[in-house]
């Protein structure tokens, strides 16, 4: 064997089965649907509650803002990806503790600034 041949490499397609559209879809969704509840939390804050309670609902409306964007910059990537055919792996290994991160320190916040007022 020449060491030509030795180098070349085989090329065999990669099929991407419909399911793994589906499930960047139900990802993103999913991310949605927790994002959409954290925001009816923010509103029942500003509606029902007090100065410090429209502060914690400005934080909580910041919070689920930013995990929207950031759910959707991510399913764009991992929908491009799949589209290209590239290899993985295409785990969110940021996303939960980001949205961990930002929700305690919202509830941090919340509770310094209630415990602080009084």
């Amino acid at each position: 064997m020449s060491n030509q041949q030795s180098q070349r490499r085989i090329i065999i397609p990669v099929r991407i089965e419909p399911k793994v559209f589906f499930a960047n879809e139900r990802t993103f969704l999913s991310w949605l649907q927790f994002t959409v509840v954290l925001g009816g939390l923010a509103i029942g804050l500003l509606n029902f509650g007090d100065k410090i309670g429209r502060i914690s609902a400005g934080l909580f409306t910041l919070v689920a803002m930013s995990m929207m964007m950031y759910a959707l910059l991510i399913y764009h990537w991992r929908a491009s990806k799949i589209r290209k055919k590239e290899e993985g792996p295409y785990d969110d290994r940021y996303g939960p503790t980001l949205l961990c991160g930002f929700l305690f320190a919202a509830v941090i916040t919340n509770f310094i600034l209630r415990f602080t007022s009084l």
